[in-house]
């Protein structure tokens, strides 16, 4: 192999090295900027009906109707619950809820359930429906940033 062929070849070798060695975190600085906002109409009203519903059977007991939390519970509206997500994503606290919730059977609800509930606290915290319904999906759902004050 003459010696251009060879400069070409480490050449090659060298950017790929480089290209697979950043690649990891440019792939996550991707992910981790959503590209919309809870302020953007990112759930339904019809989804938010459907979650006020399911809400009321399966958290409101440790929640509150209100969900401002208690002593066993979290709050899931008003400024504790924005200071707690604020910065998280939908997604984020989609997998909480399925992880998690309800707490003597976690996983029981199924994704539909959870994005409809998810459609309810974000009514519930003031932010605006739209006229697509929140996606079941988490990793969709990662993409959609909560923010407690309407970015400029």
């Amino acid at each position: 192999m003459n010696s251009a062929k060879l400069k070409f070849v480490v050449a090659v070798i060298f950017a790929l090295a480089a290209i697979e060695a950043f690649y990891p975190a440019l792939r996550a600085q991707e992910q981790a900027t959503p590209l919309h906002s809870v302020w953007d109409g990112v759930y339904t009203e019809a989804q938010a009906g459907r979650g006020e519903e399911l809400y009321n059977r399966e958290c409101a007991t440790c929640h509150f109707a209100e969900g401002i939390g208690g002593e066993t519970a979290t709050a899931l509206s008003g400024p504790s619950f924005l200071a707690n997500w604020d910065g998280l994503t939908v997604g984020d606290l989609s997998e909480r809820i399925r992880v998690s919730m309800p707490p003597a059977n976690p996983g029981r609800l199924s994704r539909r359930q959870i994005a409809d509930i998810l459609g309810h606290m974000l009514k519930t915290n003031g932010f605006p429906a739209g006229k697509k319904e929140l996606a079941r999906e988490t990793e969709t759902l990662k993409q959609i940033r909560i923010d407690a004050n309407k970015p400029k």
